[in-house]
């Protein structure tokens, strides 16, 4: 029986990215696929209904999940959505368990097969369908734009008649894709970089891009290429260093995470306080935390001076290359699971196991909810909210 692969419209507010985009269509096709196509899906990361090949379109999502064996999804489904899925889907796409634990217990218990993006494992072969390395350098690049857009001077160095004007000095917390990224743009753009991570291996990383690498004399590197929980002393130390080159900065992008859990606080009020009046701060960890203690998601909060920006889904707002790229990382995961037109799930394949969510009625990833929500949850399915 041929694999019927559908792609929904979504429905997350400020949500611009589509998980299947017009110029692989065709790839999907060689695979001996059929692919289904919410009217509109791609509209607002501007792939119009028209551009679109080898598709056939469904009029809303209760259609498309009548026919669709897989859906292919940027963001997780909101539990009446979950409601129209059909026992034993199969659905690929950010879940964030972490953040959103009630869908992930809706869809255990709908007994939908589901795959997290951002829980594929760190390996060599998944590095193709790492959709959190693509999504993340499109959000360092962007990051560095918001703050050019809202410091009030230059970032370059000009020199004119009037006189010469410095360039501004731009510090960048946390060295991975975003961070790079961040470093990259802001370098061409003409400032002083300055990056920090404790990371010890990515010294070279950010001198390979121009900027110059705050170090702290501890070696964090935690497997997976992630930074391991600092001790107390460290932290400390982190603080005081820190504190010193965010007052010496005009712009600070900030962009520490660490999967599945909080952001590290790593800019205080102090710190804040020391900077120069006009300064920008982008907080690219708003959306599970902040980096800084006075982020507020979303908003734009002036302190002393100091904007401290805290941009949500940052990928989204450059919907046309963050689609692409994205909606290659599905396809690439897809490869793997289709055979010859066929869903074939190998369990033994570390790239399967790894990123699976739910299935079978169970959740395969540890979640930290209390009771109440399990009970919620409970009393909501039998309501027939989620049936």
């Amino acid at each position: 029986m041929t694999v019927r692969i559908g792609i929904p419209k979504g429905s997350t507010p400020g949500e611009n990215r589509v998980a299947l985009v017009p110029g692989i269509t065709g790839k999907y096709k060689k695979l001996g696929v059929e692919l289904l196509l919410e009217h509109g899906a791609g509209a607002a990361a501007s792939f119009p209904d028209e551009l679109y090949e080898d598709v056939t379109f469904c009029r809303n999502l209760a259609e498309l999940s009548e026919q669709a064996q897989v859906m292919l999804s940027v963001q997780p489904p909101n539990l009446d959505e979950v409601e129209l899925l059909h026992s034993e889907q199969v659905i690929l796409g950010y879940m964030y368990p972490h953040r959103r634990p009630e869908v992930a217990l809706a869809l255990r218990d709908r007994n939908l097969t589901s795959f997290a993006m951002e829980l594929l494992p760190r390996i060599t072969r998944a590095q193709s369908m790492d959709a959190l390395t693509s999504q993340a350098a499109v959000a360092g690049y962007k990051a560095v734009l918001m703050a050019a857009n809202m410091i009030g001077r230059f970032l370059p160095m000009l020199t004119t008649p009037a006189g010469t004007i410095r360039p501004a000095k731009v510090l960048v917390i946390g060295a991975g894709v975003a961070g790079l990224q961040a470093i990259a743009t802001a370098k061409r753009l003409g400032a002083i970089v300055e990056a920090y991570d404790v990371r010890r291996a990515t010294r070279e990383q950010v001198q390979s891009l121009g900027g110059r690498f705050v170090a702290l004399e501890v070696d964090a590197e935690a497997e997976g290429g992630y930074a391991r929980q600092l001790t107390p002393e460290e932290e400390e130390q982190e603080r005081a260093l820190l504190a010193d080159h965010i007052a010496q900065a005009e712009v600070v992008i900030s962009t520490a995470a660490i999967p599945g859990r909080d952001a590290p606080k790593l800019i205080f009020q102090d710190a804040v306080e020391r900077m120069r009046p006009g300064s920008v701060i982008v907080d690219l960890a708003a959306a599970t935390g902040g980096n800084c203690v006075l982020t507020v998601a979303g908003e734009d909060v002036i302190h002393k001076g100091v904007h401290i920006y805290g941009p949500e889904n940052v990928p989204s707002q450059l919907p046309v290359d963050a689609s692409e790229l994205y909606a290659r990382n599905l396809l690439n995961f897809v490869q793997l699971i289709v055979k010859d037109g066929e869903l074939v799930l190998d369990w033994e394949d570390p790239i399967i196991s790894g990123s699976v969510l739910t299935h079978n009625r169970e959740l395969h990833y540890e979640l930290s909810i209390p009771s109440t929500m399990e009970a919620a949850l409970a009393q909501t399915l039998k309501q027939g909210v989620v049936k």
